[in-house]
């Protein structure tokens, strides 16, 4: 690369007005102060809800196959049930309640199988639950 020596003094006075100011630098410099910590932040909020919906998934998955043993092996006419299971690496616990469905007064033998199950994804605990009606006379 090869430099030029400016030849009189209205170059040399040019290439010195192309230089940044101090309050130019100071002003990007609190620029970024404040840009970075902002998009850091939208960074660990992508992540956690990354986390989140991977984590629901499979919560969802074992709150089907839970509700589908429960109602094969009748075993849903228990008021409460609690456990745990894990899914890969995960523990997932989990309650299954049996509550009258009130819905209709005409119907009494309709009962509402619902069953939650709990998670944690970045030290936060979330839930899914998942419910269905079940004829209680056809046991």
């Amino acid at each position: 690369m090869k430099f030029v020596q400016p030849r009189d003094r209205h170059s040399a006075k040019a290439a010195h007005l192309r230089a940044f100011t101090l309050a130019e630098v100071l002003a990007a410099l609190l620029f970024m102060a404040i840009v970075v910590p902002v998009a850091v932040e939208g960074l660990h909020i992508a992540s956690l809800a990354g986390a989140v919906a991977e984590r629901k998934g499979e919560a969802a998955r074992v709150a089907q196959r839970l509700l589908d043993d429960s109602l094969v092996t009748t075993n849903w006419n228990q008021a409460l049930q609690r456990g745990e299971v894990t899914e890969g690496q995960r523990q997932f616990r989990w309650t299954l309640r049996n509550d009258p469905w009130n819905q209709d007064p005409n119907q009494n033998v309709m009962q509402q199988v619902s069953v939650e199950v709990f998670f944690t994804a970045q030290n936060r605990e979330y839930s899914v639950r998942m419910s269905t009606l079940v004829n209680s006379s056809q046991q």
